[in-house]
């Protein structure tokens, strides 16, 4: 959690060893996870750049001191400034037995915004012949409600080149992306989790038709339906991505649908079935 001026914001960090080498994987504000500069870790201590494009300035530098199981350091700019952060260990999620399923919850109505708030004032998030429609660049659309382990039905349609995502308990992205505008690398294509895993095999989305996901999430372990073919079977997120609300990952959180990309996407029948 990295304390700005004005707001806390989430981020993520792995550490691994290679040949000898330390080396880092950082999600930032924004974007997905990202290869760190070189990385040194001595005496409870680390020290590594800041990766470009993430949320912070080029050539910021990020120091970190162990304490009772907890991390905690700065960030510095080239020109000064400091940020505060601290870092725990991730919850590992592990779930014991096969989850219990309760009853359906039908999260949108069709017939207003009861039940979702938005991340900014100004939104441009209609309802329209009982669909959720994102116009333009805009908010993101967060349910009031919140969750934690679940099954997800959603339909969504992307009327010409559109770029938006599924963040289940508002912390890991299921990626929606459809029409022209260049290739994306597999872990961030359609259907992907953000950043992190490829789909296999990637679906294709037909622009102006009707497409779904069944989502299962327990623990941090995802399952992934499109279409009726399962594209993502039983794989383990390892962390949040770009965009997430928060990285309290052992708290329940909300659904909530991306609008802060291009293009106009359309949702419909969005059933949350949680477990007891």
């Amino acid at each position: 959690t990295i304390k700005t001026p004005t707001e806390e914001r989430p981020s993520w960090i792995e550490i691994s060893e290679d040949q000898g080498q330390a080396k880092g994987l950082m999600t930032g504000f924004w974007g997905h996870a990202t290869p760190t500069g070189e990385i040194q870790v001595k005496d409870g201590e680390i020290e590594f750049s800041a990766p470009e494009g993430e949320g912070f300035s080029d050539g910021a530098q990020i120091k970190g001191k162990l304490a009772d199981g907890q991390l905690a350091g700065t960030v510095t700019d080239p020109k000064g400034g400091t940020w505060q952060w601290t870092g725990q260990k991730a919850p590992s999620l592990k779930r014991k037995g096969t989850p219990e399923w309760g009853k359906p919850i039908r999260l949108f109505n069709g017939r207003n915004l009861d039940g979702w708030k938005f991340s900014h004032p100004a939104h441009v998030w209609d309802v329209k012949n009982g669909m959720l429609v994102k116009n333009a660049t805009s908010s993101e659309i967060i349910s009031t409600a919140k969750f934690e382990d679940f099954k997800l039905h959603v339909e969504f349609k992307c009327e010409g080149s559109c770029n938006s995502g599924v963040y289940l308990r508002g912390r890991y992205e299921v990626q929606i992306a459809a029409g022209p505008g260049g290739e994306l690398p597999p872990n961030r294509s359609m259907g992907a989790i953000y950043g992190f895993i490829a789909p296999d095999p990637t679906p294709v989305a037909t622009l102006g038709k009707w497409h779904s996901y069944n989502i299962t999430l327990v623990g941090r372990t995802v399952t992934v339906v499109y279409d009726g073919q399962t594209i993502l079977d039983h794989r383990e997120i390892p962390g949040i991505t770009g965009g997430a609300l928060d990285s309290n990952e052992g708290q329940p959180g909300p659904i909530y649908f991306q609008g802060g990309e291009h293009g106009q996407v359309a949702f419909r029948n969005i059933v949350i079935t949680p477990a007891k």
